[in-house]
């Protein structure tokens, strides 16, 4: 299934704010599939490093199922091994959700995964990329995540690997003011 994801302004989506507080703007345009009615919920960021304490990724798991329990609506690139486990536990669920690939959606193609939740209208597919930006990098990644931060009401990182990327976004949020949960 090919993504058909269209160009809209963030403005139109009610995306004009100027993203977390003294942290990361929005680009005024965006690529969306799916429906963008559902960026009007509480949206929790969900964040994690690549590598990550076994004892912490038990603690996620739970947290998602919780999460998907509890039908918050959750923001994430879900890229690194422990975010695409939470996603695969989300989808199980009724809730909306949110994925921010670190590319453009041109030619993106839904994994068979996740075509019941586009079908029912509760995943919405939203990247800050509306080139032809076709492979995810570090450099997107990053970008990404400040994107997946600004659009985010509150956060929650797993795990931040020291002195990493995601270090150093968690601590400039935190800087910020921003609301950031601790895992249960």
């Amino acid at each position: 299934m090919n993504c058909g994801a269209r160009i809209v302004l963030a403005a139109e989506i009610g995306l004009a704010r100027a993203g977390a507080p003294g942290a990361f703007p929005i680009p005024p345009r965006l690529a969306v599939r799916g429906d963008p009615a559902l960026l009007r919920s509480d949206k929790l960021g969900l964040f994690c490093s690549i590598r990550c304490p076994g004892d912490l990724i038990l603690r996620a798991y739970d947290y998602a199922r919780k999460l998907r329990d509890d039908g918050v609506t959750v923001i994430s690139g879900f890229h690194s091994p422990v975010e695409r486990e939470c996603l695969r536990i989300l989808l199980r669920g009724k809730q909306p959700l949110i994925i921010c690939p670190a590319r453009s959606l041109a030619n993106l193609r839904v994994p068979r995964e996740w075509r019941r939740a586009v079908e029912q209208g509760r995943l919405l597919l939203l990247s800050p990329f509306t080139g032809s930006q076709k492979r995810a990098t570090a450099g997107r990644a990053q970008v990404r995540n400040q994107f997946v931060a600004a659009v985010a009401d509150r956060a929650c990182f797993i795990h931040t690997a020291p002195g990493g990327a995601l270090a150093s976004l968690a601590n400039a949020l935190r800087g910020a003011g921003f609301p950031l949960l601790e895992l249960p």
